[in-house]
C-alpha cells in the first residue's frame, strides 16, 4: 500500500528534526503532518535521555515547530489531533 500522507514525530534537542524538515521541502511530494515532543520541558534540563537536552536556542519544540511550518509541514500542538488533521490534510 502506498501511503498517501507521511506523519512525523520529533523531540526537543538536536537537529535531526530541522534537516528532516528542509529535505521534505525540497524532495518530498506528500502532505506531512509533524509533532514536536517536550514543549513544556524545562529549558536545559535532560528529558529521558541525552539526546533530549535543548543546548541551543535552535533546538527548542518553538524553533523546531517554526522551521517545519516554513518548510510546508502541518504542525500540530497535541499529538491527539494527528489523525484528524491528517484526514483534513487529505480531504
Amino acid at each position: 500500500m502506498d501511503a498517501k500522507a507521511i506523519v512525523m514525530f520529533g523531540e526537543i534537542g538536536g537537529d535531526l528534526e530541522i534537516r528532516a524538515a528542509k529535505w521534505i521541502k525540497e524532495n518530498c511530494k506528500k502532505p506531512v503532518v509533524g509533532f514536536i515532543a517536550g514543549e513544556t520541558a524545562p529549558k536545559g534540563r535532560t528529558m529521558g535521555h541525552a539526546g533530549a537536552i535543548v543546548s541551543g536556542a535552535d533546538e527548542s519544540a518553538a524553533a523546531k515547530k517554526k522551521v517545519m511550518r516554513e518548510c510546508g509541514i502541518h504542525v500540530l500542538d497535541s499529538p491527539a489531533t494527528i489523525g484528524a488533521k491528517v484526514k483534513g490534510v487529505l480531504g
